[in-house]
């Protein structure tokens, strides 16, 4: 028995036995009262989203990591020879190693110089220059250990280590190549942390900010290869149309000076799978509510510049009919202009229905 699907004001539909009859699927064009949408288009971006760079100079000689991989954060990314960087600690050591002999034995002549001033055998002025040498080496040792601890942090910047936990979106170096302060290494983003960026005119603007809620349309994802989709309650759509609500709608208090439109930001829940920063997307701000003609997407039938769908009359005759569609709804549904009657019944399977109307043509 070929299940029936079927979208309703009343909830309760009645199929006639010939449409029961049927190989396919079908569903009733509903005059249905929706969101009133403003649409405006959008691209993803990456809320953490950064560009690791070399701090020191130095040959590539390790490069765990290539665009696409997922890493943790602390992990390496890339490694830079460090032969340099070591001999560089080695010697700011040993500058430190001298400076504190300098100082032990500063110290030593200065207690003397005390010692024999107190029995008057040498001048204050000879005091004055033992503690004078005393603090000099004092300020060298501070010197030679503050060089030692920048060569030390030096040769740590050889492991170039990822910040945070992500994705990595592009390499900008290879193996053997030199590195400089400055240059690109590999660009990262945290998958679980998206948005969406859409550019508002200043005359929209006081609606959008209005809005009840938002959605986030991507019409190239395709999420049901067979049949329909099971609706949830952050995604829902149909074979090509995914729309996903919006946790939270940011609206930037600055406009663009050229365009004069503000940027709209609109958070993503942490679960968006196939998403990535620089998608197309199309964002959509429930601004009112309106009555409009309804069918569901998987409905829709699209030749060349022909958009139609197979109707179904209470008889069984199938006859594939060309309308004129509006915007997208929720729900996995889409407005129709002109072509559909409220009532009226298509097939959900245009496939199936097109060769079941093949087969009764040539009945004939």
């Amino acid at each position: 028995m070929v299940r029936r699907l079927s979208w309703t004001l009343l909830g309760v539909l009645l199929i006639s036995p010939a449409q029961a009859a049927l190989p396919f699927a079908t569903a009733t064009v509903e005059l249905r009262e929706v969101d009133q949408t403003y649409a405006a288009e959008a691209t993803v971006e990456a809320v953490k989203q950064s560009s690791v760079a070399a701090q020191i100079s130095g040959r590539v000689v390790e490069v765990n990591f290539d665009a696409g991989d997922a890493v943790k954060k602390g992990q390496v990314l890339v490694r830079i020879d460090e032969r340099e960087a070591g001999h560089a600690v080695a010697g700011s050591e040993a500058a430190v190693a001298q400076a504190r002999a300098s100082l032990q034995n500063a110290r030593l002549n200065y207690d003397r110089t005390k010692q024999l001033l107190a029995q008057k055998f040498v001048s204050q002025a000879a005091l004055d220059k033992a503690q004078t040498e005393f603090k000099l080496a004092e300020a060298q040792l501070a010197a030679a250990q503050a060089n030692a601890g920048q060569a030390a942090t030096a040769k740590g910047y050889t492991a170039v280590v990822a910040p945070y936990s992500g994705v990595v979106a592009a390499r900008h170096v290879e193996l053997g190549e030199m590195a400089s302060p400055g240059k690109l290494l590999m660009t990262g983003f945290d998958p679980k942390d998206l948005r969406v960026v859409a550019s508002i005119p200043q005359y929209k603007l006081a609606e959008v900010s209005r809005a009840s809620r938002a959605q986030v349309e991507f019409p190239s994802l395709n999420k049901c290869p067979k049949g329909l989709r099971s609706t949830t309650s952050q995604e829902t759509g149909s074979c090509g149309v995914v729309w996903i609500t919006a946790k939270a709608v940011t609206i930037l208090p600055a406009a663009d000076a050229r365009t004069h439109t503000t940027r709209v930001r609109l958070d993503l829940p942490e679960d968006v799978r196939d998403v990535y920063p620089g998608m197309f997307a199309r964002a959509h701000f429930a601004v009112g509510r309106a009555k409009k003609l309804l069918v569901p997407v998987a409905a829709v039938v699209r030749r060349s510049e022909v958009t139609a769908a197979y109707v179904v009359d209470a008889k069984g005759n199938v006859a594939l009919r060309q309308i004129r569609l509006g915007e997208p709804a929720a729900d996995a549904m889409i407005e129709v202009l002109a072509g559909l009657s409220a009532g009226e019944t298509v097939a959900l399977e245009p496939v199936k229905a097109g060769m079941f109307l093949k087969a009764a043509r040539s009945k004939e």
